[in-house]
């Protein structure tokens, strides 16, 4: 029935003895039997519900059952609450391990459970020569180690735990809810412990009863050759400690790459602009040029355009785990002089005038030049 409650009914305590509930429903069995009260259907009610009360409570199964999950599941059809479903095979214990997970209401073991640690982070800065050929380093990050005083138990050396008096050693309290389908039952985890079950009675003085502390951990990382800013590495069991025995997690190694005073990184790509004079861009010229493994001699055609690219094939960063290199694009830049000689302002006006260019004045030969160049006469 919704809202039935057997020791409301017998007016006895979750606590109470066999004892004491066998002399509760023996007053209240007199006090609302029919034969004391002839003609009385309210009292023949009571009389009912006072035996089904006791009925539950005097069988330790039906009353444990009761306790965990605020129903027996034996209710005779159309007695309301669950009752309905009696004759269908419905285990409700079962409906409730699907729905809550295995386990559901069962009392869990006292000894704590192990808890893998937290990762932790730390970032290095390396040179952009570093990051291209790989690197030893040593790095060094702040993570919570296992406390050596209590050895990561949290109690006082020579003491241990106790069984949580809260929850009674399960980690789980049950809060008991009364629904239109009747009494149910939501587990949560006991505030007390924490889920643990079990509570610390001197707590370590070293750690505070947390059986962790800060501390450093050092380690000598090798970073591989093509590493980027934002690369991450993987220290396996170099994180914080774990809980009750459990593994460490790991250490997260964030690279950050320096800029280059000439190089450029894009992708496993090196980019490296180089200047180039006026008369070398005409008649061209051959270059040596710099990359990370050395000068390389570099041919410059003649009639070179500012801004034209040229590949070095193999000449960038290594591919991590795929092999390979990447290239090296040489960008060309026309250098205009600006601070000029007396001769080399007369000798650019001699091939200015061989060119038929116009340096001193702007006249309409250009406008026409201009049309003529883009279509238009």
């Amino acid at each position: 029935m919704p809202g039935f409650d057997p020791y409301e009914v017998l007016g006895v305590s979750r606590n109470a003895t066999a004892e004491e509930i066998k002399k509760a429903y023996r007053r209240l069995a007199r006090k609302y039997h029919p034969d004391h009260n002839p003609n009385d259907s309210t009292a023949e009610e009571k009389f009912k519900e006072v035996k089904k009360a006791y009925d539950i409570l005097s069988d330790p199964g039906k009353r444990q059952q009761y306790d965990n999950y605020g129903f027996t599941g034996d209710e005779q059809p159309g007695a309301g609450g669950f009752g309905g479903f009696g004759g269908f095979g419905f285990n409700f214990e079962d409906i409730f391990e699907s729905m809550f997970g295995e386990g559901f209401g069962a009392r869990t073991s006292s000894r704590p459970r192990a808890q893998k640690g937290a990762d932790a982070g730390v970032e290095i800065t390396l040179s952009f020569e570093e990051a291209a050929f790989g690197a030893e380093k040593e790095i060094s990050a702040r993570v919570l180690q296992v406390c050596q005083e209590c050895e990561g138990t949290g109690a006082k050396r020579g003491t241990g735990r106790r069984e949580c008096s809260h929850c009674r050693g399960t980690g789980e309290i049950r809060v008991v809810q009364t629904t239109l389908l009747g009494r149910m039952v939501q587990v949560r985890t006991c505030p007390q412990c924490n889920g643990v079950g079990t509570v610390i009675t001197q707590p370590c003085p070293n750690c505070r009863g947390q059986g962790r502390v800060e501390g450093i951990v050092r380690k000598k990382v090798n970073i591989p050759a093509g590493v980027d800013t934002g690369t991450r590495l993987r220290i396996a069991g170099a994180g914080h400690a774990g809980v009750y025995g459990g593994p460490p997690g790991d250490l997260y190694v964030t690279v950050n790459v320096r800029k280059h005073q000439f190089f450029e990184r894009k992708g496993q790509d090196i980019h490296l602009t180089v200047p180039i004079g006026l008369a070398q861009a005409a008649l061209g010229v051959e270059l040596e040029v710099p990359t990370l493994y050395g000068s390389e001699r570099l041919i410059i055609p003649a009639g070179t355009k500012s801004g034209t690219a040229f590949r070095l094939a193999g000449k960038g960063v290594p591919r991590i785990h795929r092999g390979g290199r990447g290239d090296q694009i040489v960008t060309v830049e026309i250098d205009v002089p600006r601070n000029l000689t007396p001769q080399q302002r007369d000798a650019l006006k001699q091939y200015a005038e061989l060119s038929n260019e116009t340096v001193e004045n702007i006249d309409d030969g250009l406008v026409s030049r201009l049309k003529r160049v883009f279509g238009r006469r």
